[in-house]
């Protein structure tokens, strides 16, 4: 259940390839308190595809939103009616993925650049729903003055009754730069989410972009309502554990990520009985055991024995086998 303080505080963001629903388990099973993001999926495809497939999500998933794609009012709102039909807790707007499959769409980051329209959305999903409807984007894109792009975008949406923004802190560059590179490209400019803040003290506001170590948390809590981790927690995911005791004051579900392991098997073996592949779930283990004696070794276990058909939970207790239990972990450089 959600934390009564600020829904927003820590959340994972949404990655597309990467936070998917048996993601999310395992993230789920190292904070019970941060908020989990689906990957983007298009109004349209909520609407016509397979719904159970695209949007389906264990209930231990908890607060859990999902992020939306589009630019119609009338889809979105379809959309979102549906999503809430499944269980979400909140509907996110996507205003930041700059890939060209997105702008050929011409949504994501480029609805920076018609706020007005960004408002209509908002307006069709609030009135479409009753729970919280976000939106998270850019600060500009292009040569546009973020101060200006922002500062719109915050306007249209707030007039529209939006529930909270999430602020990927540095522009998106819709020609030049890929995907992975407006990841990183364009610089950061934290302050420039704390003066929306600090603007809008009434606004939910959290912080996104770059990201990484729990130290930095408490210097973004001070300025916006919440941070959002995305890279870090796919790529560290054992960080999460120190989401509640840090923010939460709660000790953590697990341990450590050996524990987190016993306690995901329950839902591999749920998963392989109705036909499901290991690999769906350990693609997303590779992360774990940073600086651990005999972490390589249990990735190369993931990579040759876990992802064919056929590949159970002993292949995983093998893998597992190779850390060293014994021995403190060697923070990761």
């Amino acid at each position: 259940m959600p934390h009564p303080a600020a829904p927003w505080r820590f959340s994972v963001a949404p990655m597309m390839d990467w936070t998917d629903r048996y993601c999310r388990v395992v993230h789920r099973l190292m904070s019970r308190h941060a908020r989990l993001y689906t990957e983007m999926v298009t109004a349209q495809a909520v609407i016509r595809g397979d719904r159970a497939r695209l949007i389906g999500f264990d209930a231990m998933e908890h607060p859990v939103a999902l992020q939306l794609g589009g630019n119609d009012p009338r889809l979105l709102a379809e959309a979102a009616r549906i999503g809430q039909d499944f269980g979400y807790d909140e509907i996110n707007l996507n205003c930041g993925c700059p890939s060209d499959r997105v702008q050929g769409g011409a949504f994501g980051a480029c609805l920076m650049r018609e706020p007005a329209l960004v408002g209509d959305c908002v307006a069709a999903m609030k009135q479409a729903v009753a729970i919280p409807v976000t939106v998270k984007c850019r600060i500009g894109v292009d040569d546009q003055d973020p101060e200006a792009a922002l500062e719109a975008l915050t306007r249209a949406t707030r007039e529209a009754g939006v529930d909270a923004l999430i602020v990927h802190a540095r522009k998106a560059w819709l020609q030049g730069l890929s995907p992975k590179e407006n990841r990183e490209v364009p610089p950061l400019d934290y302050d420039r989410a704390y003066r929306l803040k600090a603007a809008h003290p009434d606004l939910p506001v959290a912080v996104n972009g770059g990201i990484r170590h729990p130290a930095e948390w408490a210097a973004h809590l001070a300025a916006c309502d919440g941070v959002m981790i995305g890279r870090e927690a796919y790529q560290n995911p054992e960080i999460l554990l120190q989401v509640d005791p840090l923010l939460f004051g709660e000790a953590a579900p697990v341990a450590d990520a050996f524990e987190m392991l016993e306690a995901l098997e329950p839902h591999i073996a749920a998963h392989l009985a109705a036909g499901g592949r290991l690999h769906a779930f350990t693609r997303h283990l590779v992360g774990l055991f940073p600086g651990r004696r005999g972490s390589r070794l249990f990735r190369r276990h993931l990579a040759e024995h876990c992802v064919g058909l056929g590949a159970g939970l002993a292949d995983l207790r093998a893998a597992v086998a190779h850390v060293a239990r014994d021995e403190p972990q060697i923070a990761a450089a």
